[in-house]
């Protein structure tokens, strides 16, 4: 006879909303920089990305995809069971932010507008949405994780995420700023980019406490979310150069800071 599956408790859900806040607000504490940093070189600029894309890998990987397994096989009895149920969670994660990324316009940093055409908006919103399609699954992902009965998976997760939150505030922040926008509105926007995150905390938390026998897909789906925006938006955007090894060593760094942080805490 398989084990109980673990059902989240509805008090969970304050824990889950508060890490996601925390992680959230790291953003802002990076934006604070701006204060007294006025530009950030392009290497500089794209290693932190690529740092924080690595802290977002590996919490993928440790904090998301293999809890969801070790819940669904729990859960099944069945490995190949949990394999697929955690693959279409990835999946269907990475559906939803293909979706986003297509039907919402919205400014990458370098690599320019994505989005609809002929929706006229603001440059500035269009950062703003670029920075919610970022900060979103992020969220998402702290506020599913942190409804697992091992709330240390979770709490290593959301450390991450404020890590990594850290350099994306300052370089989005920066860059604001470097295109002739004040240190207010490059202040404002960095820190309001990472109440999002929050957001999107609760509504995987509700997720999750509303349908707790599907905690395994959607941990796979908030894995999905991230993956998607490390390979389709960061990995893009910091490798425009032909010489960009020491890009992907910052990548691997923040990989194994991650990694550290996982079993540190876990």
């Amino acid at each position: 006879m398989p084990p109980v599956p673990f059902e989240p408790e509805a008090s969970q859900i304050a824990v889950a909303f508060l890490a996601s806040l925390l992680a959230g607000m790291a953003t802002g504490l990076g934006s604070l920089a701006i204060l007294t940093v006025q530009k950030l070189s392009r290497t500089l600029e794209d290693s932190l990305l690529s740092i924080a894309a690595g802290i977002m890998l590996a919490a993928s990987i440790f904090s998301l995809l293999l809890p969801g397994l070790e819940h669904a096989t729990r859960r099944f009895d069945s490995e190949v069971a949990a394999v697929v149920v955690v693959t279409a969670g990835v999946m269907l994660g990475a559906v939803l932010l293909w979706s986003l990324d297509r039907w919402v316009p919205h400014e990458h940093l370098h690599m320019g507008r994505e989005g609809p055409e002929g929706v006229r908006i603001k440059r500035i919103w269009l950062f703003v949405f670029a920075i919610t399609l970022h900060n979103l699954p992020e969220g998402t992902a702290v506020g599913v994780a942190m409804m697992q009965q091992d709330l240390a998976a979770g709490m290593s997760l959301a450390v991450g995420i404020g890590l990594q939150n850290i350099p994306e505030g300052l370089a989005v922040s920066v860059a604001l700023l470097s295109v002739g926008y004040s240190r207010r509105m490059a202040l404002g926007v960095g820190v309001a980019s990472g109440l999002v995150e929050p957001v999107g905390g609760l509504f995987g938390a509700l997720l999750v406490w509303l349908a707790a026998p599907l905690l395994p897909l959607f941990l796979g789906l908030a894995a999905g979310a991230m993956l998607y925006v490390i390979t389709d938006e960061i990995i893009p955007e910091t490798h425009r150069r032909a010489d960009s090894s020491h890009i992907t060593f910052s990548l691997l760094g923040g990989f194994v800071v991650m990694m550290f942080l996982d079993v540190l805490l876990g």
